[in-house]
């Protein structure tokens, strides 16, 4: 999907961070990425999945050295969007994971209270992988 045929693509959609943000919030691309020191992403991501969304809630979170889970947010683009081409492209091909992104802002709605965080082990294993994968030059992000 591109920006340019996104608009068939009904919510909900869901953010994952760590960051605390109040309902009404416009989350903006031009700060520092979640999973890359001193990149500054040129796109919000965003997901129509939860899981999804605690993934990158827990990652960000666990990346930063903070304790918790992160939070997950109900959001409304405010903009067109487009596949995420770092899953789509190069894990999920035709994007099962519903994973999205945008150089327009994304509108926090309300705090999803009720997710599922995923396990710890898994967890960690998705870290673990992150770091070999980082430790082979091959974490690249297309932003």
């Amino acid at each position: 999907m591109t920006y340019e045929s996104c608009a068939h693509v009904e919510g909900p959609f869901f953010h994952g961070t760590r960051s605390v943000v109040a309902p009404g919030t416009e989350l903006v691309p031009g700060y520092g990425s979640n999973f890359e020191d001193g990149r500054v992403s040129n796109h919000i991501y965003f997901t129509g999945l939860v899981p999804t969304a605690a993934w990158g809630a827990q990652l960000a979170t666990a990346l930063a050295g903070a304790e918790g889970n992160g939070r997950v947010y109900v959001v409304e683009p405010l903009g067109p969007f487009e596949d995420d081409p770092n899953v789509t492209d190069k894990r999920f091909p035709g994007n099962p994971t519903q994973s999205y992104r945008t150089r327009d802002a994304l509108r926090v709605v309300t705090e999803l209270e009720d997710w599922e965080p995923h396990p710890p082990d898994a967890l960690r294993a998705m870290l673990d992988s992150l770091a070999r994968l980082r430790e082979q030059g091959l974490d690249v992000i297309e932003d």
